[in-house]
């Protein structure tokens, strides 16, 4: 694969196509609103289409990262969308969270108009994407994952084939129920080591190097405590997420009463101001001198 379009230069996909740019593919970009497009060009000197049909033509594969099942059902399976204009055989990978149920329409879709779908929800965030540094769960046939694997290396650490379509989208379920958890004990920890009187940097060198150890504590804790919370990640795009977990937790029996509470503390935060504020402001709720730094 060499032509490549990238559609959807939000905060996560404005570097993960940057990094496609920089290992040597000739990368198109489409973006609604233009200026970020534009901003992209001028940035790393790809090129900028006008529409959708142009961007995905002649490409040999197609990414996208957008926001929720209702921009894919506008965006790539209408008549006017992607897969409608793309070249037979060619790759589409989706980058965005979003249900397994529009993951597997998706791959009917593109099955029956000859296209290699793949859905490829990313975790690692806007600093995953700016240092090319993401994890990708991937759903899709392995038979022909050879060539997506290798484009994905472009901004990912670590790949992984998750089973048939759906299933990336299932994986990065399990993970944002995980995440919503460990940013609730870690803002818990943080609050409570402050009310007893502890120094929370001699705390955390310490309890970071054992069992409580995780990615929010070690890039976290310390913008937690300062009320910092304008990292890329906001808050209504996680409750957007959970609520995706919600329904296929419906559907499949399982019991998620830590990540329904946790989804109310979010709530609370968005009532707060805060539902651009980053996940890590639920200690906000926990320290009255706590506030975002807008």
């Amino acid at each position: 694969m060499k032509k490549i379009t990238f559609i959807g230069l939000g905060v996560m996909g404005f570097s993960m196509a940057g990094w496609l740019h920089r290992s040597g593919f000739d990368v198109v970009v489409f973006n609604r609103t233009k200026s970020k497009a534009e901003e992209w060009c001028k940035k790393y000197g790809g090129y900028l289409a006008d529409n959708i049909e142009e961007a995905v033509k002649n490409s040999d594969a197609v990414l996208t990262c957008l926001g929720k099942d209702s921009d894919l059902k506008e965006i790539v399976l209408s008549d006017q969308g992607i897969i409608k204009h793309m070249k037979k055989n060619a790759f589409y990978i989706d980058h965005t969270t979003a249900s397994a149920n529009i993951a597997k329409e998706i791959y009917s879709y593109a099955k029956n108009n000859n296209i290699n779908f793949y859905d490829a929800p990313v975790s690692g965030g806007q600093a995953g994407a700016e240092n090319g540094a993401l994890t990708i769960m991937v759903g899709g046939d392995k038979k022909n994952f050879s060539p997506v694997n290798l484009l994905l290396k472009s901004y990912a650490k670590k790949i992984r084939l998750m089973g048939r379509s759906g299933s990336g989208q299932l994986a990065k379920m399990a993970n944002q129920i995980a995440i919503a958890g460990v940013i609730q004990g870690l803002s818990e920890a943080l609050a409570f080591s402050k009310n007893a009187g502890l120094d929370t940097e001699i705390l955390i060198e310490v309890i970071s190097q054992g069992a409580a150890q995780s990615w929010q504590m070690d890039n976290r804790w310390k913008t937690m405590i300062d009320g910092k919370f304008d990292f890329g990640f906001a808050v209504e795009w996680m409750r957007k997420d959970l609520k995706i977990c919600f329904d296929e937790a419906s559907r499949n029996g399982s019991e998620l009463p830590i990540a329904h509470l946790i989804d109310k503390y979010y709530k609370e935060i968005e009532k707060m101001g805060g539902e651009r504020w980053d996940t890590s402001s639920l200690i906000s709720r926990l320290n009255s001198d706590i506030s975002s730094e807008k």
